[in-house]
């Protein structure tokens, strides 16, 4: 049974127990063996590579609805293969560690080259880069339509407004990190005080202000549903502070490959365009609540043209 996701405040745990697993599942042969554990062909070679390595599958997830919703979905899609899947949520920093050092298996939300370059530039060697599934991300800086504001350079003389506040998300992300160290220096925006958040709350203040009509200015990014939902626009960015277009990684532990080469396979040719991720994040996130995510899974999976899109990848 598939571990579901768990709160920021127990990652800590989160991380243990996913060592615990991950170890578990991965014994050394000779402890199966004497245990008597697995099916009669959990040791079988599959195109060179270990089957009972891959029984268990750990996926390791950031709070970006992205992220959300594709590890949700590639964790359906694994067990009704027949996989294990267990899900683990922290921020950026241990999920990537946490997979370069092989405490587990995948993540999906690799920002590059741009906003995980730190990241990258510590861990991106003992990477397997599987997949760019989406290369059209970027990172902003967003207001409500009916505010008289259209680039970033304008909030400068303009805090009073915004109660000298840009509502962002969590502390450990590459958008938060973008926005204190290059927009607000490059802008001149020193009275403001970029709040960290979390998405969720963020989006709920966004929500709160659209409804009252107020100002708000938000840290927020692309591919994201809010964009189809509430009435908002992207500030212009005429320094660049914010950065170009990202691509978004699907990345493993090492030996990944060797190890799981069916499911790599399968990763290798995973691809989302702008239509269908946010058709998926929609449905997931907006008309499911917490902890029914695999019914918006199955609901999506069922939409035109999806379930074909799904075995195209895992043909």
């Amino acid at each position: 049974m598939r571990r579901r996701r768990l709160h920021p405040l127990v990652r800590l745990v989160a991380v243990i127990a996913a060592l615990t697993m991950v170890a578990a599942a991965c014994g050394d042969d000779e402890s199966d063996d004497e245990n008597g554990a697995g099916a009669p062909d959990d040791t079988e070679q599959t195109d060179g590579g270990d089957q009972a390595a891959c029984d268990s599958i750990s996926i390791g997830w950031i709070p970006w609805d992205e992220d959300i919703v594709v590890t949700e979905l590639w964790a359906v899609l694994l067990e009704d293969a027949g996989y294990e899947v267990e899900t683990t949520q922290s921020d950026a920093a241990p999920v990537f560690q946490g997979v370069a050092k092989g405490d587990l298996d995948l993540f999906f939300d690799a920002w590059l080259p741009a906003t995980h370059a730190p990241y990258w530039e510590e861990f991106g060697e003992e990477l397997e880069d599987l997949a760019t599934w989406y290369d059209q991300g970027t990172l902003n800086i967003a207001v409500p339509e009916y505010v008289e504001i259209d680039s970033i350079a304008e909030l400068a003389g303009n805090a009073d407004m915004f109660g000298a506040e840009i509502i962002g998300i969590e502390a450990g992300a590459g958008l938060m990190r973008t926005t204190q160290e290059e927009a607000i220096p490059t802008y001149g925006l020193d009275d403001y005080t970029l709040v960290e958040s979390s998405t969720p709350a963020m989006l709920a203040e966004l929500e709160r202000a659209i409804g009252d009509e107020e100002p708000i200015v938000v840290t927020l990014w692309h591919p994201h549903w809010a964009y189809s939902v509430y009435p908002i626009k992207d500030l212009e960015d005429p320094e660049g502070a914010m950065g170009g277009a990202e691509e978004l990684h699907a990345v493993a532990r090492p030996g990944f490959t060797d190890d799981c080469p069916e499911v790599s396979g399968w990763i290798s040719d995973f691809e989302l365009n702008d239509e269908q991720l946010a058709e998926l994040e929609d449905i997931v996130l907006n008309q499911y609540e917490s902890g029914q995510e695999e019914e918006g899974i199955r609901e999506w999976l069922s939409g035109e043209g999806n379930q074909e899109l799904v075995d195209s990848w895992m043909s």
